[in-house]
This record gives structure tokens, C-alpha cells and sequence, in this order.
């Protein structure tokens, strides 16, 4: 009898919308179904029939991910212990890397908790400071979490048999339950990191992992060092999501940018790009600059475009608030000018693969590009425009007793925002002054800082040929191609 030959397939785990940009709008799926996989990508159940529309072609499968099935289970089953075994392992990384980003983050936990629970945030300090020293300590709360397993994908298991099951986190987010189950049925798992500040900001898996593809060696190092991979887990493929950065895929003409946003092509352009906005408000930094636009203030004459985050569209009334006060400034501004981001919808929100053509060509054509050390700096520096970190502090930040706030000029040791300042990538200001200063130089930039800034880049995706979605997808074949071997060698 001739057997027939099984189809070799990959599930990969969506649940974000700069995921969707790293897989299907660069070549990483398309590469991998053009060597012989098939696909089944799952992903938010509201956006299946969209995303599907958009990027079908065969070889591609879509399934829902069930996040509301994983979110109701979380809720649910033991949800106290749970929620502190993800609090151990988000902030329980190894003292061997800059956990500076962790350390600010905690004290918002303990801030927001209510009646027991936040008794309870002060003792995990203790569970916290054992993980920071000790790997026995960060083993244990590894072991600890996959008891809570509610096999949401037994089905889907059933009806694919995967050979690998890859997701945008190491089961940071919800992910982590297809994650277990994966490894529960002997499958392998991988990960790919999606974001420049996740190996830092998050810490350890929330599942068993086999692999995990970053951007950089930095990353990696991030990884072994701070969440215990050990270094032939890792590999360092760059980041897909640039490549159409790099190739200029996505950029518009100048000409038709201006026009689309009402801009006067006599001015000099500069763009700011919100962020940080859960820990502090930007009003006084948008303020600042729309001062000094508006007044003239600056050696040449400018106008400025503001791009709001997606974290302003939450139902949280500060952020709407915040979002509500910059569109006002802007009615009543000559030279400034508001982005909004594009929504994808369903639990994506607004971080969105739609938007990628407007983003590109902001930084493009902008002559200096502002935020609050957001991943836009690396962004804007592949387009090689002068990029200045503004970080002036509202009073009070947030002013809501609730609400925490963290001070931004307190937050420039964190390992992402330490690399940009030691790599003198751009400049950093803490007031309207030094902000003035610093656009007038950029206006008439130092080679030097050029110089910086490419050097900047290399070091943090590594791969700046635009190819970097067909070495990732090579790296992931090899991992399925690891385990194909083996399966059937036994």
C-alpha cells in the first residue's frame, strides 16, 4: 500500500496586533509555506474573517485563539494563584541583567492593590528577591504555573497534529495555555520576540519553551541571563516587522504625505509620537512643542504632527481625557497637525499593521522625530532622521490617587532607554528649554550623531538587509525540521 506523504504543519499564535505584522506582513508565513508548511495561524476570533480576507492564500489556515475562553479560565479557576504566578515570573528575572524596568513596574502593582491583595504584593517581595538570586527559586515558580492547564485546544491538536507551535510571546500573555498544552502532547514550541523591550520587561516563560528567535545579541543575552535560556535555545534572527522599513515598502512620496495631512511644504516638519502613556501623561510635552512651533520660537520656522497612542483610545477616562485635550490644541493651533493610529478591532485594538504606510512615512519625512523613548526611536533612526527623547514630567503625574504615575526624568536607566542614551543615538530634555536647544541643533545636525545613530541600529536588530522575514522563517523551519528528523528516526 503507498503511504501518503503527512502534511507538515506549524501553528503560530497571533494575539497581538504588531504580531500580525511580523508574521503576515512580512515574508516569515509566506516563506514558510512556500517550503512545504502549512500554516495555521490562531489569532483574536473577531478579526478572523478580516485578517482572513486580507492575507488568504493557500497554504494559510486561520483559527481562533479563544482568548476569551483563556481570560474566562484565568478568571476562574484558582484566579488568585494564578495572577501571583504571573507576577512572580513578570518580574522575578535574575539579577544578572538591568531589571530596572521590572523594579519601576512593581511598585505599580502594589499601588493599584486592593484590601488583601495588596498585603499580599509586599510579601511577594521576599518571593521576588529569592527569584532575582537564586535559580532553584525561579525554577520553582516555572514548575509551579503549569499545573493550571484547561486544554482549550485539544480539537484543534487533534484535527492539525502541528510539528511546532510558535507564538509572539514565550507565554507571557494567554498564549501560555496552547503553549502548555503543546508541550503536555510533546510538542515543540518556539518563540519569536515582537517588541524591543520584551526580554526585559517581562522576564520568564509561562510555559515550556524550546526555542525562542530575537532580534540581537543583546536580546539573547536578555534572555540566558535574565530567564535562564540557555544559549543553543536562542537564535538571533533580526526583527521581520523592519524589513519594510529597510526596503521602503510602506514609505508615500513626500508630496502626497503633506497634502494628505494639510502640511506646509515651507516648514520644517516635526513629528511626536505618544507614549508611555499608562505609567504618565505627554500633555506637557506635546505643550512644549506646540509653544514653540505655534510661537515661533525655533530658528527655523516648523510645524508639528502629533501621533497619538493606541493606549489613548482605551476606555480609561485619563488617557480619553489626555486624547480629548490634544485633538483641542490642535483645533486651535496654525501649524499642528493630529495622526490618529488605525484600529485592527477585537482584542487587538489599535496596535495595527493597517497604520505601517503612515508611520514609515512620518518618520521619513519628518526632519526631527520626538517621543518618550518609545520603540520608535530605534524606527526612526532606520530612516536615519535626528530623533530626541522628550521627557517632561506633568506635576503630579496623572494627579488621580488611584491612578499610578512614574516620573519620566526617572526612567532613563531602563535597559532599552540606557542602550539609546549610551549609544548617543539622539538627545534626551527635561524641560521646555532644553527641548528648544536640542531641536535647534538638530536642525543643523552633527555628522557624528549620524554616525551614532547607524551604529545604534545595527546593534539593536542587527540585520538591516530588509531579509530579515526569510531568515526567520529559515530558523523556524530548522527548529521543525530538528524535531520532523527525530520523530521519524524513532
Amino acid at each position: 500500500m503507498i503511504e501518503t506523504k503527512k502534511q507538515r504543519r506549524i501553528f503560530i499564535c497571533a494575539d497581538h496586533g504588531l504580531a500580525i505584522v511580523y508574521f503576515l506582513q512580512s515574508r516569515v508565513v509566506p516563506a514558510l509555506i512556500e517550503k512545504g508548511f502549512e500554516v495555521v495561524l490562531l489569532t483574536d476570533e473577531g478579526l478572523l474573517q478580516q485578517i482572513s480576507m486580507k492575507f488568504g492564500q493557500p497554504g494559510l489556515i486561520f483559527e481562533s485563539l479563544r482568548l476569551q475562553k483563556a481570560r474566562e479560565y484565568s478568571n476562574s479557576v484558582s484566579p488568585s494563584s494564578q495572577y501571583w504566578l504571573s507576577h512572580l515570573r513578570r518580574f522575578g528575572a535574575s539579577r544578572r541583567i538591568n531589571t530596572e524596568a521590572l523594579d519601576s513596574q512593581i511598585p505599580q502593582v502594589e499601588f493599584e492593590a486592593h484590601g488583601k491583595r495588596k498585603v499580599v504584593a509586599y510579601i511577594m517581595r521576599l518571593g521576588l528577591w529569592l527569584m532575582r538570586n537564586f535559580y532553584w527559586a525561579r525554577e520553582f515558580v516555572r514548575k509551579s504555573q503549569l499545573r493550571y492547564q484547561p486544554d482549550l485546544y485539544a480539537d484543534l491538536f487533534e484535527k492539525y497534529d502541528p510539528e511546532l507551535v510558535i507564538a509572539s510571546t514565550p507565554g507571557w500573555r494567554y498564549d501560555r495555555y496552547i503553549l502548555r498544552e503543546a508541550a503536555q502532547r510533546n510538542i515543540p514550541t518556539a518563540t519569536v520576540i515582537i517588541g524591543w523591550d520584551n526580554p526585559s520587561s517581562y522576564s520568564l516563560s509561562g510555559a515550556p519553551m524550546d526555542w525562542a528567535v530575537c532580534w540581537s545579541q543583546i536580546q539573547a543575552q536578555e534572555l540566558v541571563l535574565g530567564s535562564d535560556w540557555k544559549p543553543e535555545q536562542v537564535f538571533v534572527g533580526g526583527i521581520p516587522t523592519y524589513d519594510g522599513y529597510f526596503k521602503r515598502l510602506w514609505q508615500m512620496e513626500k508630496d502626497a504625505y503633506y497634502a494628505l495631512h494639510k502640511l506646509d511644504p515651507k516648514r520644517k516638519l516635526i513629528a511626536y509620537a505618544s507614549s508611555f502613556i499608562t505609567f504618565a501623561p505627554n500633555i506637557e510635552n506635546i505643550k512644549a512643542l506646540v509653544a514653540l512651533v505655534e510661537g515661533d520660537q525655533l530658528d527655523e520656522p516648523a510645524q508639528l504632527l502629533i501621533r497619538l497612542h493606541p493606549n489613548h483610545f482605551l476606555s480609561d477616562p485619563l488617557y480619553k481625557g489626555e486624547r480629548e485635550e490634544v485633538q483641542e490644541l490642535v483645533e486651535n493651533s496654525k501649524y499642528v497637525k493630529l495622526v490618529e493610529p488605525v484600529p485592527l478591532g477585537g482584542e487587538l485594538g489599535y496596535y495595527s499593521g493597517e497604520d505601517m504606510p503612515e508611520k514609515s512615512s512620518m518618520m521619513a519625512h519628518a526632519d526631527i522625530f520626538t517621543t518618550v523613548y518609545s520603540t520608535m526611536l530605534v524606527e526612526a533612526a532606520i530612516h536615519d532622521r535626528p530623533v530626541i527623547s522628550i521627557c517632561i514630567d506633568q506635576a503630579g503625574g496623572w494627579n488621580k490617587p488611584d491612578k499610578y504615575s512614574l516620573s519620566l526624568t526617572k526612567i532613563g536607566k531602563w535597559p532599552t532607554h540606557d542602550r539609546f542614551r549610551r549609544a548617543k543615538a539622539g538627545d534626551v530634555v527635561y524641560n521646555s528649554h532644553e527641548l528648544k536647544n536640542a531641536l535647534n541643533k538638530a536642525f543643523h545636525e552633527n555628522p557624528t550623531k549620524k554616525n551614532n545613530r547607524k551604529k545604534f541600529v545595527e546593534d539593536e536588530v542587527t540585520y538591516t538587509d530588509g531579509n530579515s522575514g526569510e531568515r526567520v522563517a529559515d530558523i523556524i523551519s530548522n527548529f521543525s525540521g530538528k524535531h520532523f528528523t527525530q520523530k521519524d528516526s524513532q
